[in-house]
């Protein structure tokens, strides 16, 4: 969870843990996890006076000619990294704000994007939570190489065959050790395929948990010879990895998603919300499920939700609503179950609250809730209800998200155009490519 350290607390805790260097973290647009390492002699005056970098060649940020920018690190985000704890060259983080020269926030810094819709929340008297379920394969490795092939064979709870308890337990204890609390462990449906599940929280913190998870993860994977992967369909033919999204609002301390009158328990103001994830789910898959890898994941039949419907039973819902109990109405919530975890975390969450106000503001209604299998319905069943689905690839969410102001607004006028050109550039690689399944297919072809 994060401290309110000050600069005096920080200085004397690097002095008691022997710390050696700093790394000052911030990911680029695409969600790339990015540091400028400093030696510790050097962090008071990079607190007072922030630390300079060269911007160009991050990933959507600066082009050459204004490429100086500065980073302001941010004290609450304090901690050690554990894996370093036993060698000579301790190191400690901190994730910091990317600005301009001129002391403005720079636009294209994911964590000031999520910042800005945050406040704009917190303007109508909303507090937003959230906590992603972030799932992972661990893969096997030949002399430092990785080998695409599950680590194992194992499957959901399993434990007898699953080669990776203590792999897990390791990684619990490190991300504990990182101020993350972790609430479950264990093996995933599909071969080498794993979940670890933490508290959820305030947005930023928890983009800013996601990000070290992922960090967190693949440095202990290494350290028993695996990679662990957040690509979200690594293998045909099973399960591919997503990052379901639980989501509140609160308003005065109380979960305003809560009403013990109407049906589900769920309020006016929950189904809002939903309505607007709804409405603007096809742009926002832009950016939650961000990769060309991503839709060979989002198929019918491999638990992931393609159907644009809502409801509480129903596992093939793209948003779900976990059973309420009135004893603990706090935890009324809605699960949104499309996204993977590839995504830009400060970016999904941007999104994802931006089209829930939306909703909220214009007071939309969702349709009817669907309790039966979507997967099961036929074309006509599918058209006769009005269930529409997301789009099938990259291009056809790009697509969605050019038309959807709302959702463009979220990354303002001049991070939309980079993000979009950055991903049209992997789509037509894509689209390009040719892949042994069509030389296999086709080279006989007379």
């Amino acid at each position: 969870m994060s401290q309110a350290y000050t600069k005096e607390e920080i200085l004397s805790l690097c002095e008691k843990e022997r710390v050696k260097f700093v790394d000052l973290q911030f990911t680029d647009l695409l969600g790339q996890l990015k540091a400028v390492t400093i030696p510790v002699e050097k962090l008071e005056e990079g607190i007072d006076g922030n630390v300079w970098f060269d911007g160009s060649s991050i990933e959507g940020f600066a082009r050459i000619f204004e490429s100086d920018m500065y980073l302001k690190l941010d004290l609450s985000t304090f901690a050690l990294l554990p894996w370093t704890k036993e060698g000579i060259n301790v190191t400690a983080r901190l994730f910091c704000d990317v600005y301009r020269p001129n002391g403005e926030p720079y636009e294209s810094d994911p964590r000031y994007i999520l910042k800005q819709q945050i406040a704009r929340a917190e303007s109508l008297g909303y507090k937003y939570f959230c906590g992603p379920e972030l799932e992972f394969f661990l893969l096997k490795k030949d002399n430092g190489n990785i080998v695409p092939l599950p680590h194992d064979n194992a499957g959901y709870f399993d434990q007898a065959i699953d080669a990776a308890t203590e792999v897990r337990k390791e990684m619990t204890n490190a991300l504990q050790e990182l101020g993350i609390e972790v609430e479950a462990l264990h093996h995933e449906v599909a071969d080498g395929q794993h979940e670890i599940d933490f508290k959820y929280g305030d947005p930023l913190m928890t983009a800013d948990n996601a990000t070290t998870f992922k960090y967190t993860l693949k440095m202990i994977a290494a350290k028993y010879g695996l990679h662990a992967t957040f690509m979200p369909k690594p293998f045909f033919g099973i399960n591919g990895s997503g990052m379901h999204v639980h989501q509140s609002i609160f308003v005065g301390g109380n979960n305003a998603f809560y009403d013990a009158q109407a049906e589900y328990g769920l309020s006016l103001l929950a189904r809002n919300f939903i309505a607007g994830q709804l409405k603007h789910i096809k742009a926002m898959n832009a950016i939650l499920n961000p990769l060309v890898n991503s839709y060979k994941r989002l198929v019918a039949g491999y638990e992931a939700p393609v159907y644009l419907s809502w409801g509480q039973t129903n596992r093939s819902a793209l948003i779900r609503v976990p059973r309420i109990n009135p004893a603990r109405p706090k935890a009324t919530r809605v699960e949104l179950r499309c996204p993977d975890p590839s995504a830009n975390p400060y970016l999904a969450f941007a999104v994802m609250l931006a089209a829930g106000l939306d909703g909220i503001e214009n007071e939309m209604m969702p349709p009817v809730p669907v309790e039966e299998n979507v997967y099961e319905f036929t074309t006509e069943e599918m058209m006769n209800r009005g269930i529409d689905t997301l789009s099938a690839d990259l291009y056809g969410s790009l697509h969605a998200l050019a038309k959807d102001e709302v959702v463009k607004d979220v990354l303002g006028a001049v991070t939309y155009k980079k993000y979009h050109d950055i991903k049209m550039r992997e789509w037509d690689e894509f689209r390009i490519h040719v892949t042994d399944w069509e030389r296999e297919r086709y080279l006989g072809v007379y």
